[in-house]
């Protein structure tokens, strides 16, 4: 567990109100450009740069940025893509679906397979990043820690499933969302998850908390609208 109540100095913490700021202007923007706008593909445009913006700002306030924590980075982006990749040519991961535009261009988009946007990679090292730095409140053991982070991970896809067909992040065979998807999610969040608390990076980013929440509400609102 780690104790974020412990202040922090008066430099990081202005750093810290500051990219709280570009985080909540970011998804303040594109929502209101998403839900209100008559030009929403405008918008959608900048995804993979917010995304890319976002991971920037969480490794700024990753502290001891050492070799521990680049061959985590390295290995979940590529677990991510990899799993993205053998789930779009054959369906065994996740169901059948394929990508739209919104993540950006494609790697291997040629026959005969079917290509995957490099960002899904990075969007699973945040998210796996995110989760797992969160349950670190909770005084837990390894395994609560992994199922509940696994959970989070699952609950936040399942957030954004809802508007990803209507925004062209990817679509789903027959328009239909199967249980198949949260069954590997949560399969492949608790791999993920494991890998997280294995490894020996210092745990604690004072900026996971804001994210979480700002992406998590993003997408609900997006599809409670």
């Amino acid at each position: 567990m780690v104790d974020y109540t412990e202040p922090l100095p008066a430099a990081t913490n202005r750093r810290l109100r500051v990219a709280q700021g570009l985080v909540l202007l970011f998804h303040f923007t594109g929502f209101v450009g998403l839900a209100f706008s008559q030009n929403p593909d405008f918008y959608l445009r900048f995804t993979p740069l917010t995304l890319g913006l976002t991971a920037l700002l969480l490794l700024w306030f990753q502290p001891k940025r050492d070799a521990s924590f680049w061959g985590f980075c390295l290995t979940v982006v590529l677990l991510g893509f990899g799993a993205e990749f053998v789930g779009v040519n054959t369906g065994r991961f996740f169901g059948h679906y394929t990508y739209g535009d919104t993540l950006g261009f494609k790697l291997f988009d040629a026959q005969p397979f079917k290509g995957v946007p490099p960002m899904i990679g990075l969007n699973w090292l945040v998210l796996t990043y995110l989760c797992g730095m969160l349950v670190r409140y909770l005084p837990l053991g390894e395994l609560p820690r992994i199922l509940l982070a696994a959970g989070l991970m699952v609950g936040f896809d399942a957030c954004l499933e809802p508007v990803a067909g209507r925004f062209d992040f990817w679509h789903w065979s027959a328009g239909v969302i199967p249980f198949q998807n949260f069954r590997d999610w949560f399969i492949f969040a608790c791999i993920l998850q494991m890998l997280f608390n294995r490894t020996t990076f210092t745990k604690r980013n004072p900026l996971v908390p804001l994210v979480y929440i700002t992406q998590l509400l993003f997408f609900f609102l997006l599809g409670a609208l």
